[in-house]
């Protein structure tokens, strides 16, 4: 019989999606880092895949740190290896064959040798979609770049077994699920507004941070992004001091910036300064207290410093706590264009020379008296007083 000849003109030009990813990965699963996943999953067929972290992020409408986090996501979640050079550089990817959910905590990922060429490899299908796929050839291409000086991820589709390693616990994400439009496009704005507060790349301790801000304690962007903005001028930028705030924030019912200035209001720096000065301890400042303290500060523009030396010298003149007595102080100070600790002590010295030149003059007015009686003595005429007692008689 003669041989028949087959020819495949069917492209399927699809890229498969695992039920299980779907089921137990994508919902708890930002939808930015899911971009990532699936963008790997369209090339991992592709035998020209030539990919960078910069392309990567072009084509996803995103920035490199946003390319890196999503990495750092699915490789905590057991679903990729990142393969990096001894500079920390990373060369290749590795996609891994998604766990059972029973079995996601003691699943880990491979890891490649040192000496490995970093590839990103095709891994052997769940037995779910095993059918779907055995009229279909495992494809066996590879591609690499003739010759590049700077490494780049070199993706290659290769059918491998699956590996085997020893048990090791996939850490599981903190992040918390968020599945409508406007709460990751609110999340995603909160991100980059934190970044140029804090002036650094967020790390995943600060993301899910600010995600459990958002989603747990039910607080608006508004409010976070006023919660960060006001610790940040307070001079704390370390995001475990912003959760102590927004947990005490959660605690006293603060769900408005309204609320949260009336609250920052009682632990801010000046008003620390101020009470303790005064040496009042264990209590925030009073409504009224408050009024003086904002009086200072916003309308007369004084510095701590000066608001504080005030406050001594209202000590030193009561011997004790007198608000009205140093907005007398300040007053004055404001009307002689006082800024500074050294123009104080320009006009001390000032009212010192003026007080001694007073005093001078008023010592010289003072009439110098010969005797010791500090008393008019009474002048008699004694001729006259003999006459009349010599008439009288």
């Amino acid at each position: 019989m003669k041989t028949l000849t087959l020819k495949n003109k069917f492209q399927t030009n699809a890229t498969l999606v695992t039920n299980d990813f779907i089921d137990n990965y994508m919902i708890n699963a930002n939808g930015e880092f899911v971009k990532v996943y699936l963008f790997l999953l369209r090339h991992l067929d592709d035998p020209c895949s030539n990919l960078t972290i910069s392309m990567i992020a072009d084509c996803l409408n995103n920035t490199e740190n946003d390319i890196l986090r999503a990495f750092r996501y699915w490789e905590s979640e057991g679903l990729l290896t990142v393969d990096k050079d001894g500079e920390g550089r990373i060369t290749g990817l590795e996609l891994e064959q998604t766990p059972s959910i029973t079995s996601r905590k003691v699943t880990a990922p491979k890891v490649p040798a040192v000496n490995e060429k970093p590839v990103l490899r095709e891994v052997k299908p769940l037995a779910s979609a095993a059918p779907a796929l055995a009229a279909v050839p495992e494809p066996v291409m590879a591609f690499e770049p003739a010759d590049v000086s700077d490494p780049v991820p070199v993706f290659e589709t290769v059918a491998v077994p699956e590996p085997v390693s020893a048990p090791k616990a996939v850490q599981k994400s903190k992040a918390i699920p968020l599945t409508s439009f406007k709460a990751q496009k609110e999340l995603k704005s909160l991100l980059f507004i934190a970044e140029q507060y804090l002036g650094k790349t967020l790390s995943r301790t600060d993301v899910d941070a600010i995600t459990y801000f958002y989603e747990t304690l039910g607080m608006s962007a508004d409010l976070i992004e006023y919660l960060i903005e006001s610790c940040v001028e307070n001079g704390h930028k370390s995001i475990h001091y912003i959760q102590k705030v927004a947990l005490s924030w959660s605690d006293s019912g603060v769900t408005t910036i309204d609320q949260a200035r009336r609250q920052s209001a009682n632990y801010s720096k000046s008003s620390y300064t101020v009470l303790n000065a005064f040496g009042i301890k264990n209590r925030g400042p009073a409504a009224a207290e408050l009024t003086f303290i904002r009086k200072w500060t916003e309308e007369l523009g004084f510095s701590l410093d000066i608001i504080q030396e005030a406050c001594n010298r209202t000590i030193a003149a009561t011997h004790q706590p007198s608000f009205e007595y140093a907005d007398t102080i300040l007053c004055k100070w404001y009307e002689s264009q006082i800024r500074h600790l050294k123009d104080i002590a320009v006009l001390d010295a000032a009212y010192q020379k003026e007080k001694a030149a007073r005093t001078t003059v008023q010592n010289r007015q003072k009439p110098v008296s010969k005797n010791m009686n500090n008393f008019e003595r009474r002048s008699y005429d004694m001729d006259s007083l003999e006459e009349q007692l010599l008439n009288s008689n």
